[in-house]
Order: structure tokens, then sequence, then C-alpha cells
């Protein structure tokens, strides 16, 4: 019996403001409302999130015509970049990012590294696949650690892969057990559709 992971890369959100209460731009919304309309299509059974809001507020849609309220998991919060709690501009992360994919154990003094972030976020996607054989899984994440969670199951899913994906994005992953056996991108798909 085949168990269905998507992973739901959160809508466009507002530059400034703190990481984890930092909301949807209008764009960020009405994208929100496609990914909804896609993974109703998808007879989603579960809906797990980052606790960061704009992940919550790209998968409630889907929580909310489920009938059941968004599962907030902790440890499926973004990387941890920098010991405060503020977005890092571009211009800072890209460097950052790049010495993170070199090596998975690097990190700025404070922070957390690529290494660390994957462990807690494989332990979570570990559990979700065995408290829900054969079921269907929506989970709301971010750009880096959705990367990080996908290239454990498969190395393609690296620093190239980040840079290709956008705001939302959505992967369909199935998974045999604990093993992944397919991924399909869903949402360029879903814009094509819904031209």
């Amino acid at each position: 019996m085949n168990t269905h992971i998507y992973m739901i890369r959160h809508g466009d959100s507002p530059i400034e403001g703190p990481e984890r209460t930092r909301g949807l731009t209008e764009k960020g919304i009405a994208d929100a409302h496609k990914v909804t309309e896609l993974l109703i299509k998808e007879d989603i059974d579960v809906v797990v999130s980052s606790p960061y809001l704009r992940s919550i507020l790209t998968v409630e849609g889907v929580s909310q015509h489920i009938g059941q309220a968004v599962i907030v998991e902790e440890d499926l919060k973004e990387r941890v970049f920098s010991t405060d709690d503020h977005r890092l501009s571009d211009q800072e992360l890209l460097p950052l990012l790049e010495a993170s994919f070199r090596d998975p154990d690097f990190a700025l003094e404070g922070a957390e590294s690529n290494a660390e972030c994957q462990s807690r976020a494989i332990s979570v996607l570990n559990k979700l696949l065995q408290a829900n054989e054969g079921k269907k899984i929506a989970v709301g994440t971010h750009g880096a650690i959705m990367t990080l969670m996908m290239g454990h199951y498969d190395c393609r899913f690296d620093l190239s892969f980040l840079h290709s994906t956008s705001k939302p994005d959505i992967y369909r992953m199935e998974f045999i057990g604990l093993e992944l056996v397919r991924v399909q991108r869903l949402w360029t798909e879903a814009k094509r559709m819904m031209r």
C-alpha cells in the first residue's frame, strides 16, 4: 500500500517581519487558493505544516475542505540560518546556502546546519509515513527544508533543485514503506490547467 506525501512550499510572503509570523502577500493568498483547488482533487487525508504562518496559510484551505485542523509540527520549521528571527536578504542567504550544500555540517555560530535540519525533519517524515500508511499527507513547508527532506531520499534534490522551485510549489512523493519510489511536480501542471 503506497503512501503519498505532498510537499507544498509556501506561497509568496512579505520580505519584512519575523520568520514565525510572516503571512502571505496578495499573490501568495491567491496562489494558496489554487493550491487548495489542486489538492482537493488529490483526496488528501491529513494536513501537516511547519509552525510558520506562511506555510499554515498555504495549506489551511485543504484542511478546512477535509474538516480537520492543520497538524503543526515544530520540527518542520525552516532551517535556522541565523540567530535572530528575521529573514535574511537573498544577498546574505545565497553564500550561506552554497556553503551549506558543499558542507552539510556548515552553520553560522548559533544557527543550524543542513545536517541538523535534515535530521529533525526526516524524523517527523518517518513518523508520518509510519502512522499514515496508504494515506495522502499534505505537508506545508519551505524551500530549504523541503529540499533537504527530498534530498535525504534522492541526491538529485540539491541546491540546483532548490533554485528551480517556485513559491508556491508542490511535489507528490510516493513511498512504499520508507522508500521513495516516485516524485512528480504538480504545481507547473496546475498552473497550465488553471489558465
